[in-house]
């Protein structure tokens, strides 16, 4: 098993890229000699062969979240498995780099400096599967198929009212009691308590300011795509194999009619919670290896 810090550094982009490309191509920036943002250095494990895999977790979250599905993927699977920007053990960057953008362009630097002429399935939980949305928009070159588990994506207005509390809350307030209110909200009866008090302990261990700053613009400004029709507009853009577990009917039906590809779905799970892969992990388990087995 590989465990690594890969170093994402602005000298190790320039090396792979240029400096031209890595600000015009990479980053989006509008000016070609403008220096890129910083990438951080990112923690992830590189497990087993076949398809390439890589698991993105959610919002205040770490790659431990996948423990329930890494030793099956990782049979079947190369799987890489990161710590986004911030959480577990990657890199905390300074207050103002925590946008959705930010998120994609780590990722999309970790697969094409150490990974390059190679695509990868991308599943993602919460956040982690909006990241996986907008890399995959993106950069289809890189994204050969996506899964969103109950991801950040379609989301209609009642939502986007809690979202906004839920943004000015932990704005004002501390984001260690504002985060596990915010969860409990969304466990199913049948969560297993040690789950709830594992996720509310791991946001009392984190950066104030990632928590506070990464939330907002998944929903938010007009960048998101997380709610309304900016985000039916933009799942319609998507041309790769797109998979949608979720647990709210209508947003299931609101949903199906904007993923164009043949092979792409959207399903509603119940008897579970927003992390439908702990409290469903068999099943989970098994769905998605024959989604993927399948393409």
């Amino acid at each position: 098993m590989k465990t690594k810090h890969y170093d994402l550094s602005r000298r190790s982009l320039l090396k792979f890229a240029g400096a031209t490309a890595v600000a015009t191509t990479v980053f989006g920036s509008a000016s070609a000699t403008a220096a890129p943002p910083a990438a951080a250095k990112l923690f992830y494990t590189d497990v087993g062969t076949g398809k390439n895999l890589m698991l993105l977790h959610g919002w205040t979250c770490d790659s431990n979240d996948w423990i329930g599905q890494l030793p099956v993927f990782e049979r079947k699977y190369r799987v890489v498995a990161p710590d986004l920007r911030g959480h577990g053990r990657s890199e905390v960057m300074p207050s103002g780099t925590y946008t959705p953008a930010d998120y994609v362009a780590d990722i999309e630097v970790l697969i094409s400096t150490k990974y390059p002429g190679q695509t990868f399935i991308i599943v993602g939980h919460s956040m982690g599967g909006q990241i996986a949305a907008r890399l995959a928009a993106k950069r289809p070159d890189l994204v050969s198929a996506a899964v969103s588990v109950d991801g950040s994506l379609g989301f209609g207005s009642d939502a986007a009212q809690l979202f906004r509390k839920t943004t000015d809350d932990l704005n004002t307030g501390d984001p260690a009691i504002v985060v596990p209110a915010l969860f409990q909200l969304v466990y199913d009866p049948a969560t297993d308590p040690a789950f709830k008090r594992w996720h509310a302990r791991r946001v009392q261990g984190m950066p104030t300011h990632v928590v506070r700053e990464s939330f907002g613009p998944l929903f938010f400004g007009d960048d998101q795509v997380g709610v309304g029709e900016a985000s039916a507009e933009f799942c319609k853009r998507l041309t790769v194999p797109f998979y949608h577990l979720c647990r709210d009917a209508a947003q299931a039906d609101r949903m199906r009619p904007w993923f164009s590809h043949a092979k792409s779905k959207v399903e509603v799970w119940s008897n579970a919670g927003h992390w439908i892969m702990q409290d469903r992990r068999d099943d989970v388990n098994a769905a998605i290896t024959a989604w993927i087995d399948a393409l």
